[in-house]
């Protein structure tokens, strides 16, 4: 009796082991879920950030007769990042601060009923901590499970038929000048999040919770000792002491480098990747007081900030890791989607990631390796006077001469017509890719600034900014790949080929194109205009196909599902973010310099007036 029960007990453990193994292989319902056609199942659709619709239902021959299937308010009049998340019949909606959760029933296809609404409880001290909007980009599905952040810095889990809170971390401090605004990502049985708050002086890191009990897994930093940044066997050895070496006296401790835009993740390689954010203030001689030369040396790099990083997701380890913008003097943030894809590389496939960063160029790296493969201009750049497209700096920098005109260092110094502006020449808001025709979409900012650093000294939770900055538009008689830039156009899309590293084809926009690109396999492009402008676009030629003006600015990311063989396209609606922000907040239009230069360019767009403040989701299908 005593052996059966043993041996009972023995079958239950293994098979118990079996299912924790078959559960941290991957996360199959979430990579199951992505196959199926007519689901959002998360941020960027799959693992690979392509935002990449299989529907085709609407394709370019009808997408003229897109009409309004349904709309909802979300209740909150702030700016609206982030898409839905749509599994089976239900459609899963989150707001901006203060993160309500809404999950409808949209069986019927062409109307919704709420099913359930979850209010987290906030600390409103992130309110007034959050730079550049309460937005928040975003929530993530697996295994039956709503995975959420708050902006005052709490990873939530909510049973997804019922709402019910399953558990709650605390993972970021709004006293500390910390808030969350991104969207955690599920790899394997891991929730991984970042933090925001690299305006205050905060020290970037990410972490990994369980996804059925909410304990910490790991925790590592973009910056300090080896140790803290989970190097590892796999870490380059070149890598060894940088996180500490290449910053001044103990300023990594108030380093940034925070991790607020996106993650994508290689269930092959088991690798998740994400980018960084400024280091730390933006008075660049704060973080080197040395001469010129030695700033630009490699010495003063504040590594990793400004970079792409790669890490185990089961352990956290740093792979590998890629500086974009070397000894950052321009608040040029890293954390910009790496959108995962397979480039022939002269005769050879290699897995790549592509990454359009706020500093101006597309870095298209070895998503294996970290390897640069080129870093091409895709707007307008002066900052940089000279680079090398090829061949990085150590293995892990880019490789680049700055423009000592265009360059800000030391407080008074103001730098005029400094192209790209703070913003980037692209944001947060995520490209697209399409797989028919192997180019990626990108929504682009075509805008620079004056930039001047200016003293400050840190203090816990108190802004550790350092800069006097106006966003403006300039005009200039250089072009690029043989585009020009357009007169009175503040924004973009353009076509890019990934492999040959050029644009195809483009659109200009006279509002900033702050909302994300969705493409279809219906050959169908959309996205959004800051004063409004909900458009549909061809592929091939990027001629605009259908247009239709919403209640407010558009800085949400389109998506496209299906209920009982109908095809829906769905966006959020309500101005914000960065740009958006002097409307949102009701800055002073006489200040130029408010919103860390924001107000200026409402000011140039008239966005004061032509943009009012909202919080609706609409859905369109075919007539």
């Amino acid at each position: 009796m005593k052996r059966r029960a043993y041996h009972r007990l023995l079958f239950l453990l293994i098979l118990s082991a079996v299912s924790w193994v078959g559960l941290s292989i991957a996360n199959p319902q979430v990579e199951e879920l992505s196959k199926k056609a007519g689901l959002w199942p998360a941020p960027g659709r799959d693992y690979h950030l392509t935002r990449y619709s299989p529907l085709s239902q609407i394709n370019t021959h009808n997408v003229k007769n897109l009409d309004l299937a349904w709309s909802f308010s979300t209740g909150v009049l702030r700016g609206h990042e982030g898409q839905p998340l749509v599994i089976g019949n239900t459609m899963y909606v989150q707001t901006a601060y203060p993160n309500i959760v809404y999950a409808l029933d949209i069986s019927k296809g062409n109307d919704y009923k709420i099913l359930w609404k979850y209010v987290p409880q906030q600390d409103d001290r992130a309110v007034a901590v959050a730079c550049c909007d309460t937005v928040m980009r975003g929530i993530s599905y697996a295994d039956g499970k709503i995975v959420m952040n708050t902006l005052d810095g709490h990873v939530i889990a909510l049973d997804a038929k019922t709402g019910k809170e399953l558990w709650k971390v605390k993972h970021a401090d709004p006293y500390k000048g910390e808030t969350i605004t991104m969207a955690p990502i599920v790899a394997k049985d891991k929730v991984i999040v970042g933090i925001s708050g690299g305006e205050f002086g905060v020290r970037g890191r990410v972490a990994a919770y369980d996804l059925n009990s909410g304990r910490r897994v790991w925790l590592c930093y973009n910056q300090g000792p080896d140790q803290d940044m989970c190097y590892g066997s796999r870490t380059p050895a070149s890598y060894k002491g940088l996180g500490v070496n290449t910053w001044q006296g103990d300023q990594w401790k108030i380093g940034g480098a925070t991790v607020w835009g996106w993650f994508s993740y290689d269930p092959k390689l088991n690798l998740v990747y994400y980018g960084t954010s400024n280091p730390g203030t933006w008075n660049p001689y704060i973080r080197c007081s040395a001469s010129w030369e030695e700033c630009q040396s490699g010495r003063y790099d504040n590594k990793w900030s400004t970079s792409i990083i790669a890490r185990d997701a089961d352990t956290g380890e740093l792979v590998w890791a890629f500086q974009m913008t070397p000894f950052d003097q321009w608040d040029y943030d890293g954390v910009n989607e790496s959108i995962l894809l397979d480039v022939n590389v002269g005769s050879k496939k290699v897995p790549a990631l592509i990454h359009f960063d706020r500093n101006g160029f597309a870095f298209l790296l070895n998503r294996a390796t970290g390897e640069l493969i080129y870093a091409k201009p895709f707007v307008y750049v002066n900052w940089a006077k000279s680079w090398d497209e090829r061949h990085a700096r150590d293995g892990h920098t880019f490789k680049v001469t700055k423009d000592p005109t265009k360059s800000p260092w030391k407080p008074g110094d103001n730098k005029k017509d400094v192209c790209p502006s703070a913003m980037g020449g692209k944001d947060q808001q995520p490209a697209a890719y399409s797989p028919e025709t192997g180019l990626v979409y990108v929504p682009t900012n075509q805008w620079c600034m004056d930039y001047e650093p200016a003293e400050t000294k840190y203090t816990e939770g108190a802004p550790y900014v350092g800069a006097n900055v106006l966003m403006k538009f300039y005009e200039h008689k250089s072009s690029v790949h043989g585009l020009s830039k357009t007169p009175g156009h503040y924004g973009r899309i353009i076509a890019w080929d990934p492999a040959k590293g050029e644009i195809k084809c483009y659109i200009d926009e006279k509002y900033p194109t702050w909302s994300g690109v969705l493409v279809t396999k219906g050959g169908v492009g959309f996205y959004g205009t800051m004063d409004g402008w909900f458009r549909a676009f061809d592929l091939k030629t990027c001629k605009v196909l259908w247009s239709k003006k919403l209640g407010s600015g558009i800085i949400g990311n389109p998506i496209s599902f299906e209920v009982n063989g109908k095809q829906y396209i769905a966006v959020y609606s309500g101005i914000g973010g960065w740009a958006g922000l002097p409307v949102t907040a009701n800055l002073d239009p006489n200040d130029p310099y408010g919103g860390l230069g924001a107000t200026n360019l409402s000011l140039e767009l008239d966005l004061y007036r032509q943009a009012t403040m909202s919080g609706v989701l609409y859905v369109f299908s075919l007539e």
